[in-house]
């Protein structure tokens, strides 16, 4: 046999690479590696990347530069388990990078991660891939991605994972979509809060937290409330609200209890378990701000429910609230002031504020922070809102001056609630006058000038209520409040415009308001309004009226007629008719004017040239009336004559035609020494002769034998028809003109009147002696009177009267006649 021989081995394939280790410390290298296809390789890569974007952001951003974030999504869906974790991993990390964001977001890998949270997948992948999605669900864009591609159930199901990490990134991930409307609803149909409770009995605070935070968010819906409710979570809220241990927990339990307060099954369950009294007790004895600030909070919100207000009544919520008033702290102080504000709609509430919380509130109004101002404000306003007594409460608690310095704040809602209580307040005559003598009138203007269209209304709305005398309306004339409320009346804002005409209103209740509003175009602002189908109203055309009413010389000009209850004054002067749009000029212009060939300005004014006009009646045109009297006593010097009365009364004597003298038809003018006392008399019997106008049905057309009518005498006597062109009227009243150096005449200068003259006079003396009467102009220099007068019924029995017939009364023609408004020969005599 011979020799065995041994078989040598054979040489490796030459198409196989050895294995060789290396060992990279460069991170590009690394990056590189991402784009092997050993699984090896891609997870020893993906391990040593993981390390390195641990160390810092830094990291995070040059692994970005590297290219290193487009390769590790692919990893995402590798078959290899390992590789797939570690590439999760990173992306869990990498994902709170802002640019690695947005970069992630447009790689589109949402469908890749939230593919993770599969209940087969590992813990650890679990955890980093709630972590990427938490991480990406803080923008916006981000929450849209995850709900629209299914990431909300998942995630709800993670929520009772065993690994906390795993619930502390998805209840995080929750609370950031959550705070979509959306999203708040879909998590509904996923039974979402008994695992949230669950987590309230957490072992850790930032667990318990969250899931805190976000039942705070989510029970702001009914259908929450009534889930959390049925799941006995108030139970749970209350349990953390008596365990010392969990005072940071506190503050966001409060808030949900907020919210569930709100719903009136889980307010009586509450009640009925005794969770209110330790609800107001807790809040009451806490010394930590913020937790004082929350348990207002939730009484605040609670309380818009009237069947809740009752039960906080029933459990005296009120002096928990007082207390708050006094804390240290600003916020506290604000939602105690805004949980009385919700409070007053009970009766029960706002009486037990009367003694105990208002003059706290007050107090407030002092503070430094305008928010605590305006929180006070509103409370003192929902007080005093149709609640007389807390009115004089606040004001007895010398609340008037807080209130008025509130209406300079900078924030528009203390203006406005500082604003409604003094009109509150204002309501009652004592207390205006007491709001008057203070300082509101400068205060009223500033918001007039706010460009908030609610605090202007409310301003407006002041304005009326405060200005119902002369006094106050002299004051806010003086301080130029007229001209930002005349502007307004321009607002497109509907409610200004109503209520800035109602403060107009009231401020024409006199007539040198009226004439001031006038002149400053609010007269013309509220006809133009009044054409508007769409933006007059009822205030408007109120306004309107009132003005015209309170500035009759205007009225006269602009429509023409004056009725019964339009009674002619001192200082009222006819200039004629004027055109649409045109400007009456005050009296005092047209003393000032030369002579002209214009008609003349018939003036009615009664006061004796020796006598100032009294403070009432004080306003621009009293340089007119003074330099008027001043021309008349010169005509009268002249002439020779005494001028012991004014000059400017409609009342001369027959017997001194040409004097120039007058008197006024007035008591006082009876009482004179001398000369005086004969012809007091006889204007007594003159007097006594006007007022048996009334008497006098029977006349319609006749002039009365017996008597000459005192109008038509002292204007020239009666005129027959044809010489009416012959009575030289105008020659008479154009000396007067340049006598007086004016155009201004009075009317009992004028000697010879035609039409307008007499039926002017015969109103002013009508007015002064309480007849019905009004003055009607027509064309070609015609006006006239009309009366009402009391007729004896025909058919009926003795004494019995029918309804007032109104009569046009003769001052040319047959002077004292009177004619019936409905026949044509009245019609005749208004246009002939």
């Amino acid at each position: 046999m011979g020799k065995r021989i041994k078989k040598e081995a054979e040489p490796p394939p030459k198409d196989v690479f050895d294995p060789l280790t290396i060992e990279s410390k460069k991170v590009a290298t690394v990056v590189l590696m991402l784009n092997s296809p050993e699984e090896e390789i891609l997870a020893k890569a993906c391990e040593a990347i993981y390390r390195f974007a641990l160390k810092g952001e830094e990291n995070k951003a040059t692994l970005l530069e590297l290219g290193a974030v487009e390769p590790l999504t692919k990893l995402l869906t590798h078959e290899d388990k390992i590789v797939r974790r570690n590439a999760t991993m990173i992306c869990g990390i990498l994902a709170s990078n802002n640019d690695i964001k947005k970069l992630l977001r447009e790689l589109d890998v949402m469908n890749s991660v939230i593919a993770q949270l599969a209940p087969e997948e590992e813990v650890v992948i679990h955890e980093f891939a709630s972590l990427c999605l938490a991480n990406m669900s803080v923008e916006y864009t981000g929450k849209v991605q995850i709900f629209e591609h299914g990431g909300l159930e998942p995630l709800i199901r993670l929520l009772s994972s065993p690994d906390p990490d795993v619930k502390k990134n998805s209840i995080e991930c929750i609370y950031n979509l959550v705070q979509d409307f959306q999203c708040r609803t879909t998590l509904q149909e996923f039974n979402a809060i008994p695992p949230m409770l669950d987590l309230l009995k957490s072992e850790y605070p930032v667990i318990q937290s969250l899931a805190l935070k976000t039942l705070g968010v989510i029970t702001n819906d009914k259908e929450s409330q009534a889930m959390l409710r049925d799941n006995q979570g108030v139970d749970h809220l209350i349990k953390i609200l008596e365990t010392k241990e969990l005072n940071d927990l506190h503050i966001e339990a409060l808030a949900v209890i907020a919210n569930c307060l709100e719903d009136r099954n889980t307010m009586v369950l509450i009640q009925q378990t005794g969770g209110i009294k330790k609800l107001l007790s807790f809040a009451e004895n806490s010394t930590i701000p913020d937790i004082q600030k929350n348990a207002a909070k939730a009484i605040t919100k609670a309380a818009y429910d009237p069947e809740n207000r009752k039960l906080f009544h029933e459990q005296g919520v009120e002096k928990c609230l007082v207390t708050l008033l006094s804390s240290e702290n600003n916020g506290t102080k604000i939602s105690a002031s805004q949980a009385i504000s919700a409070m007053c709609e009970n009766s029960g509430s706002k009486e037990f504020f009367n003694n105990q919380g208002i003059p706290q509130l007050i107090q407030l109004l002092k503070s430094d922070s305008e928010e605590v101002r305006e929180a006070a404000a509103l409370a003192l306003a929902n007080l005093t809102t149709g609640n007389p007594a807390n009115a004089n409460a606040t004001a007895e608690a010398d609340g008037i001056d807080p209130l008025i310095n509130t209406l300079y704040s900078k924030r528009d809602g203390a203006i406005v609630n500082a604003a409604t209580v003094l009109m509150n307040m204002a309501m009652q005559e004592p207390l205006r006058g007491n709001i008057q003598s203070h300082d509101i009138i400068h205060a009223l203007i500033n918001p007039l000038h706010s460009a908030n269209t609610v605090v202007q209304s409310k301003a407006a709305l002041t304005v009326a209520a405060i200005m119902c005398d002369a006094e106050a309306r002299r004051k806010l004339r003086n301080s130029g409040g007229l001209e930002p409320l005349v502007e307004l009346l321009r607002s497109k804002n509907v409610e200004v415009r109503r209520h800035v005409s109602w403060a107009v209103m009231v401020c024409a209740g006199d007539e040198p308001t009226a004439v001031e509003l006038c002149r400053l175009g609010a007269l013309d602002i509220l006809e133009e309004i009044n054409l508007s189908v769409s933006r007059k109203n009822k205030f408007s055309e109120a306004a309107y009226n009132k003005l015209l009413n309170n500035h009759l010389s205007l009225k006269y000009s602009r429509t023409g007629c004056l009725s019964s209850s339009n009674i002619i004054s001192d200082g009222f002067y006819d200039y004629g008719q004027i055109n649409p749009g045109t400007k009456l000029l005050p009296l005092k212009d047209l003393c000032l004017q030369e002579p002209s060939d214009l008609r003349a300005v018939l003036l009615v004014n009664s006061k004796s040239s020796d006598v100032s006009p009294p403070p009432s009646t004080e306003d621009k045109s009293d340089a007119g009336y003074r330099r008027s009297i001043s021309s008349a006593s010169s005509l009268k010097t002249a002439s020779k004559e005494k001028a012991n009365a004014g000059f400017g009364s409609p009342t001369e004597e027959k017997s001194e035609p040409t004097s120039g003298r007058n008197t006024a038809l007035s008591k006082s003018a009876t009482k004179e020494k001398g000369s005086r006392k004969g012809r007091g008399k006889k204007e007594e019997e003159k007097v006594k002769e006007e007022e048996e106008i009334t008497a006098l049905p029977k006349y319609t057309g006749e002039e009365s034998p017996d008597k000459e009518w005192y109008v038509a005498e002292k204007m020239g006597g009666k005129i027959p028809k044809d010489k009416l062109y012959d009575f030289s009227w105008e020659l008479h009243v154009s000396e007067l003109k340049f006598q007086l150096k004016s155009n201004v005449v009075p009317i009992g200068l004028i000697k010879k009147g035609i039409f307008y003259h007499r039926a002017l006079l015969f109103k002013a003396l009508a007015d002064k002696i309480g007849i019905g009467c009004s003055l009607v102009r027509g064309e070609y220099g015609r006006a006239w009177n009309e009366v009402k007068l009391m007729n004896e019924s025909r058919e009926g029995v003795l004494g019995a009267f029918s309804a007032p017939e109104a009569y046009i009364v003769d001052l040319m023609f047959h002077p004292g006649g009177l004619m019936k408004l409905s026949s044509r020969e009245a019609d005749l005599y208004r246009f002939l």
